[in-house]
């Protein structure tokens, strides 16, 4: 028999790819589980592939940048390694580089990618980190230490607020108590105190409302306070209708907001419970869920909203962290189906469930890594939800040759991937997409995003955007798309910029950056031939930059033309 792979329009290429495997691999993985899900609710499942190129060890944290790669640490040290997708965007086949050293070493800490793309690090309840904080400077390759906090940091927790600045809960007692929180302003560069959760935020997991409100459970208890950025103020909201704690161990397990809008957290007890917000500082509403099956509890472990709108998650007894069982949580069907483990079976005794992480990449598909070295990718199935698609409205160019998008749901509709205080990898900001008519694909580095919301609606939104080497440098047509939480937006056409240099005298022009026309009447015959609606971006690098073209001087053909580097003055 023989099995055909058909790539449906639109459809992402590393998607299509495990989708044959998935075909091959579902009748089994639906017999087998079938005889082992008696009593719990069954359904389509995703599947699991290996990143071919290892790691060089194991991967104790990961980040999505704004530019699409992985930025990941190598067990808790100083050491960091980049995952770059190959020419196609396929993670899988992706390679790895290594990046600048940081300048401590960390496990189970605070972090947050910055407005401008930089990414925080703070603390570490393990290693040589936990007083400090450093930033790392994709562009720069290299690693900052921020100042000096007021409080010692441990195994904190981060969160992104509104105005780009940092809410940090240390969980550190010297010099203050525990509960004392902390706020970084990258643009200062300066860190200052905050107002003190109401209780203690040990083992806490934070969610993001779409009010920009945080939502915690405080530790061991029912107790529940949300923090308010536009007051500063943490305020006591309802109290949960079930314990979600593990008491014993004082764990609980990750949390998430879903496409409806509720908050979902998955209990250290094995309970799970749904929180309904009030849109306001009023308190929302708490209602039970169904409880992990068999018994499972989610303390210390990973878990991942996908695309489609259901959870990807793991469990264990509640004797221990090891093995561990690997769920689906579908909130429409309100049940968990239980889903094979990476490495074939239902359970993975590598690792325990706080060394495992996960992560939303821009191809929709959840990124997994435990202590085997390797790097796993799950595909979920179905389609991911209409709720979630960012929305492209118009694209422009900056003076400096970078992008301006303008559209709606650039953040996403949730955080992403979830662990609590000890590990944050949050996708809910915009990743540019372009890819030509060969099946090339570019990403294009995002920055100073206007918002850092999640669930923005009909809101405009905005974000500047790095255009691409291979796209920056010449005339071509690429579809474009904007990626929030591994959702694309429906791709527009994009023309990347036919170059004019009025100070150009080399013999070849082709009216790309190495290569361009001398004169704007070459720049206008080539977009009236081919890209119609396209750019001429003028390369102003060398002063002064004049067009001698006759005046007046007409051009009948829709086009943008921008000066790049500096101004220009056209028909003298």
């Amino acid at each position: 028999m023989k099995t055909k792979l058909l790539i449906a329009k639109g459809m992402n290429p590393e998607w299509a790819k495990l989708n044959l495997r998935s075909q091959i691999t579902r009748s089994w993985s639906w017999l087998v589980g079938c005889c082992l899900l008696v009593g719990w609710q069954a359904g389509a499942v995703g599947t699991w592939t290996r990143i071919n190129a290892d790691p060089p060890s194991w991967v104790s944290r990961m980040a999505l940048l704004s530019d699409g790669t992985i930025l990941a640490q190598m067990n808790g040290s100083q050491s960091w390694q980049r995952l770059t997708p190959d020419g196609q965007g396929i993670y899988i086949n992706g390679a790895w580089s290594a990046v600048a050293s940081s300048h401590d070493s960390r496990t189970f800490y605070a972090s947050a990618l910055l407005k401008d793309g930089r990414y925080l690090v703070a603390g570490g309840e393990y290693g040589t980190g936990g007083t400090n904080a450093e930033v790392f400077d994709p562009v720069a390759n290299s690693w900052t230490k921020t100042p000096q906090a007021l409080v010692g940091f441990g195994d904190a927790q981060g969160e992104i607020l509104p105005d780009g600045r940092v809410l940090v809960s240390p969980v550190g007692w010297n010099p203050y108590p525990a509960f004392v929180s902390v706020i970084y302003d990258p643009l200062a560069n300066s860190w200052s105190e905050a107002q003190a959760s109401i209780n203690y935020q040990n083992e806490c997991t934070w969610v993001k409302l779409p009010d920009d409100s945080i939502l915690t459970v405080d530790d061991d208890s029912t107790v529940t306070e949300r923090y308010i950025p536009a007051s500063g103020q943490w305020i006591v909201d309802a109290s949960t209708t079930v314990n979600l704690w593990d008491l014993a161990n004082h764990e609980l397990g990750p949390a998430f907001l879903l496409p409806d809008g509720r908050a979902f957290f998955l209990g250290g007890s094995g309970h799970t419970a749904y929180y309904t917000p009030s849109g306001n500082n009023n308190p929302g509403t708490w209602a039970a869920g169904p409880d992990i099956p068999s018994g499972y509890v989610a303390t210390d472990a990973p878990g991942a909203m996908m695309p489609n709108g259901k959870i990807l998650c793991v469990v264990s007894s509640k004797t221990s962290h090891n093995p561990v069982y690997f769920f689906e949580f579908d909130p429409v069907a309100n049940s968990f189906t239980q889903v094979a483990s990476p490495t074939g079976g239902f359970t993975d005794g590598q690792t325990i469930s706080d060394k495992m992480t996960m992560l939303v990449m821009p191809s929709g598909n959840i990124a997994f890594s435990d202590t085997g070295s390797h790097l796993w990718v799950y595909q979920p199935d179905g389609s991911p939800v209409a709720s979630g698609q960012p929305t492209i409205n118009k694209v422009s160019w900056n003076t400096d040759g970078s992008l301006h998008l303008t559209g709606t749901l650039f953040n996403g509709i949730s955080q992403g991937a979830s662990f609590g205080d000890d590990a944050q990898m949050d996708s809910n900001y915009p990743i540019v997409r372009f890819a030509d008519g060969s099946g090339n694909v570019y990403y294009g580095r995002t920055y100073n995003w206007s918002r850092t919301s999640v669930r923005t609606g009909g809101a405009v939104v905005t974000t500047e955007c790095a255009v691409p080497a291979a796209v920056f440098d010449g005339p071509g047509t690429y579809s474009m798309q904007v990626i929030a939480n591994g959702i694309a937006s429906n791709p527009v056409t994009f023309y990347g910029p036919v170059w004019v240099d009025f100070n150009y005298s080399g013999f070849f022009q082709f009216g790309d950056y190495s290569f361009p026309y001398s004169t704007l009447p070459q720049g206008v015959s080539a977009i009236a031939s081919s890209f119609s609606g396209g750019t001429i971006a003028i390369n102003a690098s060398t002063q002064p930059s004049t067009g001698h073209e006759s005046v007046p001087y007409t051009i009948s053909t829709p086009m943008t033309i921008i000066s790049v580097y500096g101004p220009s003055t056209i028909g003298q």
